[in-house]
């Protein structure tokens, strides 16, 4: 979705732009240019408003997820035994399976964060899921989703772990 409100105002403003062209084409004085000055100044900061709010959301789950993450009680990293499966789609949703291997002698739970990413690096979504009651000496599996839905290669990556 973040994608989309930003190709939306994108859009939005190269439409203002060629109509205000074509308004100042038609016009034949300067007022047309001004006005398509003006035009194109008002679709610039709404594109870059939305794309300000886009980046305002993201930063506000990427924060959220690390203060889930700080408020496990005993909880120690554990990113080394946590592993990734193929990243796939669920009705436009991006998802992936977390594989937690507990090397603990008694059970354990983990909470995971996991990155969505673009093929540039850039990061989409951010979501915490956990793995819950994983037997010593087990393996255990939950499901991430990102919470909108993502265009284009998605690839995830665990940016945190944590075994309580």
């Amino acid at each position: 979705m973040t994608g989309h409100r930003v190709r939306g105002a994108t859009a939005a403003l190269l439409t203002t732009l060629l109509a205000a062209g074509a308004g100042g084409c038609s016009d034949g004085g300067g007022s047309g240019s001004d006005a398509a000055s003006k035009a194109a100044s008002k679709a610039a900061s709404a594109a870059a408003s939305a794309g300000n709010k886009a980046a305002e959301a993201l930063a506000s789950a990427t924060a959220e997820a690390g203060r889930r993450l700080d408020e496990v009680k005993g909880g120690i990293d554990a990113k080394d035994d946590v592993r990734l499966g193929a990243t796939g789609t669920d009705g436009g949703h991006s998802t992936v399976t977390v594989t937690a291997d507990n090397t603990a002698d008694k059970e354990k739970s983990f909470a995971v964060q996991v990155d969505f990413r673009d093929t540039g690096g850039n990061l989409l979504d951010v979501v915490v899921v956990t793995v819950r009651d994983v037997a010593a000496g087990s393996s255990g599996e939950a499901k991430a989703q990102s919470n909108r839905k993502l265009s284009g290669t998605v690839k995830t990556e665990v940016a945190r772990a944590v075994r309580f």
